[in-house]
């Protein structure tokens, strides 16, 4: 079996730990469990995981904290645990930077479709010609997976460059969320619309400098990208 890369979880119950590394290095993952909210950042430091597994109440620091610190360190693909039918609880952890949740009680299986998911939109591989699309103010380079804006690189987790990229591909179109949903998440999505929402919101706040405002809300369907002019896709 291949190795398909380290996952780090962190959750006080123990059952949960055991349940993602028995499902997760049957597929092919490593998988490294902690109980403790406080232990998370040495870990991290010292095992470099390829994705993170966040449960939102933890003992000593809580996931939402740690999703944040995480953030400001390197934008690593992390999955939240909530609590089934805690919707506060999730849209605050797409705000935190999230890429993905799961609801309490989860089907491990589903879990570990949603690390490969997360863990196939980190790769370039995925993005094939290592493109770049060019608007006024706005580079998207598929190559380095990177979003410039005015020149600034601006900080993107794999699913915020991913929903940017695929609008930008297709400039006027309208997409439904349930649409972008598939296209970028990458499997049968369970969760809440709200995810879309919260990384539109995640990334209008990126490209505030610009003049153009880039994502529109075309109200009752979903969005779309609407550049002033295009300057060119090479």
């Amino acid at each position: 079996m291949s190795y398909l890369g380290k996952v780090l979880v962190v959750d006080d119950d123990q059952n949960v730990l055991e349940l993602v590394k028995l499902y997760g290095e049957r597929e092919g993952f490593q998988v490294i469990g902690l109980s403790n909210g406080d232990s998370l950042l040495p870990t991290f430091d010292r095992e470099n995981p390829d994705v993170v597994i966040l449960d939102i109440m933890l003992p000593g620091n809580d996931g939402l904290t740690l999703c944040r610190q995480l953030r400001e360190i390197r934008m690593i693909p992390i999955i939240m645990l909530t609590a089934k039918g805690d919707e506060a609880d999730r849209v605050l952890g797409l705000e935190m930077g999230a890429d993905d949740y799961v609801s309490k009680p989860f089907s491990p299986r589903e879990l570990v479709a949603r690390i490969k998911a997360v863990l196939r939109r980190t790769q370039l591989s995925d993005i094939s010609g290592g493109r770049k699309i060019r608007y006024p103010g706005l580079e998207i380079q598929a190559d380095t997976r990177r979003i410039l804006v005015n020149g600034e690189q601006k900080e993107a987790t794999p699913n915020e460059f991913d929903l940017l990229y695929h609008l930008a591909q297709h400039p006027g179109r309208v997409f439904t969320r349930e649409e972008l949903l598939t296209a970028v998440w990458g499997y049968d999505y369970f969760g809440d619309q709200r995810t879309v929402d919260v990384h539109i919101r995640r990334l209008r706040t990126k490209l505030a400098s610009l003049p153009h405002e880039y994502l529109s809300t075309v109200w009752g369907v979903g969005y779309q990208f609407t550049p002033p002019v295009r300057e060119g896709e090479i």
